[in-house]
């Protein structure tokens, strides 16, 4: 064990000894001092803690979570680590998919001003409105469901084949007929649960990743199905880069959306896909659009008029009175 003091940590990580003494008065590292001078004497361990703290801030985590992380992982809790982790990722995600569409809604403003050779300022106001509305409904998100509560009984609720989960294990083998994964073809499960549609889908030697808003649902995914890559996330800001898959699916979640979200929730499929990836849902839909309005679980035709509106083709299979399954793929892609 080596130990050094605050000039040379500070060097050594590139940051000035100030910062070290910041932290150390926020409670993140607690460094020995020595009786005689008071000299700080940093030890390997308080290094790498330093070190462990300017890489987190580095990645956009507060002073509060890193102290939380730190204190999980001091009680040997890398589980609990890992979340804290996941989750700043998931909120970077979101924030960046922010900032793209601002720079995308800018671009079009530039767009109508040089075809128009004036400040279209209806036009204008419109896309900045449109822009507002998805931020919105990104930085809006809540788990109003209690999934992290609901995770410990979840397969038994589902294995019973009943209710709002009707038809559930039929369906989830329908989606692996529709979707016909090809050995290595990489694909995401979107509210995967504790994995049992996408382990379905690795059975087929698809490799599968697992996005979730619950991270006892995921917990219990990652005990279950240990190959299987999971995600903390949502529909509206999916943590991946674009054009990752081969293809999307999701099952019983879909119909948590509000009507405004599923729009959103579809581009983010669309953003991830490869080109000419598909996209397979089962939910509960409603089969004919109620001349009030107001529909209790999404439309099937709506839903079938945004794909066949964003280049796709479409079958659709009722399974039950609300239980259908929606596979869209691209023209070009022979499916039966």
């Amino acid at each position: 064990m080596i130990d050094v003091q605050i000039k040379e940590v500070a060097n050594k990580l590139n940051i000035t000894p100030r910062a070290v003494r910041f932290y150390e008065l926020k409670g993140l590292l607690s460094p020995s001092k020595q009786p005689d001078n008071r000299y700080r004497t940093f030890t390997e361990q308080d290094v790498w803690r330093l070190q462990t703290i300017v890489s987190l801030r580095e990645a956009g985590m507060s002073l509060a979570d890193i102290k939380q992380a730190l204190e999980k992982w001091d009680e040997n809790d890398r589980e609990e680590l890992q979340y804290y982790l996941e989750l700043q990722r998931s909120v970077m995600m979101s924030e960046w998919l922010q900032i793209k569409q601002v720079i995308e809604t800018t671009d079009h403003m530039i767009d109508l001003l040089k075809a128009e050779q004036s400040l279209p300022l209806d036009h204008i106001f419109l896309l900045a409105q449109e822009s507002r509305k998805l931020r919105e409904q990104r930085s809006s998100w809540k788990d109003t469901w209690g999934f992290n509560q609901l995770a410990p009984t979840h397969d038994e609720r589902v294995a019973t084949n009943a209710g709002n989960y009707a038809d559930y294990d039929q369906a989830l083998d329908l989606i692996v007929q529709r979707v016909q994964p090809a050995r290595n073809e990489r694909g995401l499960d979107i509210g995967t649960g504790t994995g049992n549609l996408a382990s379905r889908l690795m059975e087929r030697g698809a490799a599968m990743s697992g996005v979730d808003q619950s991270k006892e649902m995921l917990r219990l995914c990652q005990k279950k199905h240990p190959a299987l890559e999971t995600r903390i996330g949502n529909f509206l800001a999916l943590p991946y880069l674009g054009e990752q898959f081969d293809f999307v699916v999701s099952s019983f979640a879909f119909h948590h959306l509000a009507d405004e979200q599923q729009w959103l929730a579809l581009d983010e499929m669309r953003r991830v896909l490869k080109p000419g990836g598909r996209i397979c849902i089962a939910d509960l839909m409603e089969s004919n659009e109620k001349p009030s309005g107001k529909q209790e679980y999404p439309s099937v035709l709506t839903l079938t008029d945004w794909f066949e509106k964003h280049g796709y083709r479409t079958t659709i299979q009722p399974m039950n009175e609300w239980l259908h399954i929606i596979y869209a793929y691209k023209e070009d892609r022979h499916h039966a």
